[in-house]
C-alpha cells in the first residue's frame, strides 16, 4: 500500500526562527485585548488601589500556551526568574508579579463572560480582511480532553419497575404517549433529538452546553470502544486555510453529532461574510437534522454515509445513483443549481445493450436532492467530486492533533467546566494568533522575495 505523507500544517518554524521578543510580539500584536482587559479590570473608581497590570497577565497567559508551560505556578515561576520573559510579557520591572490566586480571579472574571469568543471572532475575521481565509470547506469533527480530577465511581443505577404484561387500553396508551410528550418536552436542548435544535437560536444552544465533566465513550481506529472522564472540544475548520472557525467545549458524553448544528449556525451568524459550498464530516454526523441545518445555510453536505441497519433500495446501488435493468449503475454526470437536481448518464456497459433502446434504459436519470438530502448530494455520492472533497476533512483532524502536541489542548487543569472553557478557548486563540503570526511572516518573506527579483 502506498503511504502518503501529510505535509506541514503550516510553517511553525519560521515563527520559532524568531527571537523571544519578536515571536511574542508577531503572536500578540493579532490578539485585540481590549474586551478582555474591559472584562477584568476594576470598575469603580473607589476601593483599594489595583496593582495588577492586567495586559501583561493575559499576554503571559497566551505565552504560556505558546511555550508550553504546564500550570500556573509554573508560568509565576518563570517571571521571576526569567527578566527578558518577564519584559516579552509586558511587565515592567517596577511591576509586581502576580499570585496564583490573582491569575484565578482574572480566569474566573473571563469564564462568566463570552469575551473570549468575541476576540477568537475579531481574529478570524481580520485574517479574512489580510486575505488569509479564502475557504469554500469546512470540516468538522471533535475529539476528548481528559478531566485532571479523579472520575468518581459509577453509581449504581436502580432497577426499574416490572413492565405490565399484556397490550394497553387505548386510554392507556393515549395517557402514555401523553406523558412520552411531556417528558421529552421537559428535558434540556441537548438531552433532546437533535432535531429540536434546528428552530433554536445560536445563543440558546450556546447557553445550554453541558459543561461538567462526565464519562465518554468513543470508537478508536480499530473499531474499540475509548473510554475517558472529561470533556469534549468541537471544531469547525477551514480545509483550505486551517484556521479554526468556530468551537465548542462540551461534557465528555455529548453526541458528537449534537455540536454540529451550533457550530454551522455560528457559521451562518457570525462569519457570514465567509461563503461556504461544502460541510464535509464523518459517519457520526450522519443525521438528517444536520443536512437540513447545512442546506439552510446554502451549503452541500458531504457526510460519510451510517447505514444504521437500513436495507438497500431496490434499483439503486450502494450510493443511492440509480441502476439499469442489468443493475449497472448509471454515471454522475452534474449538478444543476438552478432546479437543485442530480443528472446521471447511461452506464457505459449499456452502450452495447440490446435493451439500449428500451424505454426501461433510460438515458438520463435526473432527481432532486431535496427528495431526500440525506441520500443526494452535490457532488452525488460515489463520485469523484464527492470523494475529492470529503478527503480535505483530514484537515480538521491534523488541527486537534496540533492542538494536543504544541498548544496543551489536553492540558485541562482546572475542576469546573466553565475554567475548563476558559483553557481550551485559550488555545483556540492561540492556535488562531499564531497561525495569523505565521501567515504574516510568509507574505513578508515572499514580498521581500519578489522586490529582491524585481
Amino acid at each position: 500500500m502506498t503511504i502518503i505523507r501529510q505535509g506541514s500544517l503550516f510553517d511553525l518554524q519560521d515563527l520559532y526562527d524568531l527571537e523571544p521578543t519578536h515571536r511574542f510580539e508577531a503572536v500578540f500584536s493579532t490578539i485585540y485585548i481590549d474586551p478582555l482587559l474591559a472584562v477584568v479590570s476594576k470598575k469603580a473608581l473607589y476601593g483599594a488601589p489595583v496593582q495588577l497590570n492586567y495586559a501583561a497577565m493575559i499576554y503571559s497567559l497566551v505565552a504560556r500556551v505558546l511555550e508550553r508551560i504546564p500550570t500556573i505556578k509554573d508560568l509565576i515561576k518563570r517571571l521571576k526568574h526569567d527578566y527578558m520573559f518577564r519584559l516579552d510579557c509586558g511587565f515592567l520591572l517596577s511591576d509586581t508579579i502576580p499570585s496564583e490566586a490573582s491569575y484565578s480571579r482574572m480566569l474566573s472574571k473571563i469564564a462568566e463572560s463570552p469575551v473570549l469568543e468575541r476576540v477568537q471572532e475579531t481574529l478570524i475575521l481580520q485574517a479574512m480582511t489580510e486575505g488569509f481565509i479564502t475557504d469554500d470547506t469546512i470540516a468538522i469533527d471533535a475529539t476528548h480532553i481528559e478531566a485532571r480530577d479523579q472520575a468518581p465511581s459509577k453509581e449504581e443505577k436502580s432497577k426499574p419497575e416490572p413492565k405490565k404484561r399484556g397490550r394497553k387500553s387505548k386510554e392507556e396508551k393515549e395517557k402514555w404517549l401523553q406523558e412520552q410528550a411531556e417528558r421529552e418536552a421537559a428535558l434540556p436542548i441537548f438531552e433532546k433529538r437533535i432535531e429540536a435544535q434546528l428552530d433554536a437560536s445560536l445563543v440558546e444552544l450556546r447557553s445550554a452546553v453541558p459543561l461538567d465533566p462526565k464519562w465518554g465513550i468513543k470508537k478508536n481506529s480499530e473499531g474499540k470502544n475509548v473510554f475517558w472522564f472529561g470533556y469534549k472540544g468541537h471544531f469547525a475548520v477551514g480545509t483550505k486555510s486551517q484556521y479554526i472557525l468556530q468551537s465548542l467545549f462540551s461534557s465528555g458524553n455529548l453526541n458528537d453529532g449534537k455540536a454540529a448544528i451550533p457550530l454551522l449556525k455560528g457559521m451562518q451568524e457570525r462569519l457570514s461574510e465567509l461563503k461556504i459550498s461544502y460541510s464535509t464530516l464523518d459517519a457520526g454526523y450522519d443525521y438528517l437534522a444536520i443536512y437540513q441545518q447545512i442546506y439552510r445555510i446554502g451549503a452541500q453536505s458531504v457526510i460519510a454515509y451510517n447505514k444504521k441497519n437500513e436495507s438497500e433500495l431496490e434499483g439503486f446501488d450502494k450510493h443511492f445513483a440509480p441502476t439499469c435493468v442489468r443493475e449497472h449503475s448509471y454515471r454522475y454526470d452534474s449538478y444543476d443549481a438552478t432546479y437543485e437536481t442530480l443528472k446521471y448518464t447511461r452506464p457505459k456497459e449499456c452502450k452495447d445493450c440490446p435493451l439500449a433502446e428500451d424505454t426501461l434504459c433510460q438515458k438520463v436519470y435526473k432527481v432532486k436532492i431535496t427528495t431526500d438530502l440525506r441520500r443526494y448530494t452535490a457532488p452525488a455520492r460515489g463520485s469523484k467530486a464527492w470523494k475529492t472533497i470529503y478527503k480535505q476533512r483530514s484537515a480538521v483532524e491534523r488541527v486537534i492533533a496540533y492542538l494536543k502536541e504544541f498548544f496543551q489542548l489536553n492540558n485541562v487543569r482546572y475542576r469546573t467546566g466553565k475554567r475548563a472553557k476558559v483553557h481550551v478557548d485559550l488555545t483556540h486563540l492561540v492556535y488562531n494568533a499564531a497561525k495569523l503570526a505565521c501567515d504574516r511572516i510568509a507574505k513578508s518573506i515572499a514580498n521581500k522575495e519578489n522586490i529582491q527579483v524585481a
